[in-house]
């Protein structure tokens, strides 16, 4: 039977039927487009994301809401003042690892978390600071996980001198970035620490 487009409901029905795709078709053009921006941005963090939760609609929701909350931060640079005692600090602290590894990847993650709290991040638990981190520093947040590992595992006598060595040059990478330093010129090399304290138990 031939439809009668003349007939003003069958027009109506075709209207929304046809309305119905457009929809259909702007919504998955949308999801897919913030999901390449979001890989993008994210890039290593995305594919964490999308791996903890098994769906690409829960990792774009997620990273989203992250995008969100951290507009909301009123983040800040750092005077100048603040700056050099946050390098005079971090100078300190590589040098003493030295002679005390363990403990100087601690005081490296506390200056971190002091550090990150003076350019406007919130006192909050360690994932919430890393996932607000990634937002803007998505490359440096896999150091930050990675090294807040270690320095949790090192208090425990869990890990190798080498890997307590790792997580400071990876301390140091955050550090430089959040001061606005140029790496390669603003810290020296980390020395290695002595044989006797290769293996920590």
């Amino acid at each position: 039977m031939p439809i009668d487009f003349s007939n003003p409901t069958v027009i109506a029905i075709l209207a929304v039927v046809v309305l119905a795709i457009i929809i259909a078709i702007a919504t998955i053009w949308y999801r897919h487009w913030t999901a390449s921006r979001l890989r993008k941005r994210f890039g290593a963090e995305y594919e964490r994301t999308l791996h903890e939760q098994g769906s690409e609609n829960k990792a774009v929701e997620i990273l989203t809401d992250r995008e969100a909350r951290v507009r909301k931060l009123k983040l800040r640079d750092l005077a100048i003042t603040q700056r050099d005692r946050f390098a005079a600090d971090w100078n300190v602290v590589q040098a003493r690892f030295v002679d005390y590894p363990k403990g100087a990847l601690i005081e490296a993650d506390e200056l971190v978390t002091a550090l990150l709290q003076a350019r406007g991040y919130p006192a909050s638990s360690y994932e919430q600071t890393a996932d607000d981190l990634s937002v803007n520093y998505p490359r440096m947040t896999e150091n930050y996980r990675s090294a807040h590992t270690v320095a949790m595992l090192s208090s425990r006598g869990q890990v190798s001198t080498e890997e307590l060595r790792t997580a400071m040059i990876q301390y140091r990478s955050l550090v430089d970035e959040l001061l606005g330093r140029d790496a390669s010129v603003a810290s020296h090399v980390l020395p290695h620490a002595p044989a006797t304290t290769r293996s920590i138990r």
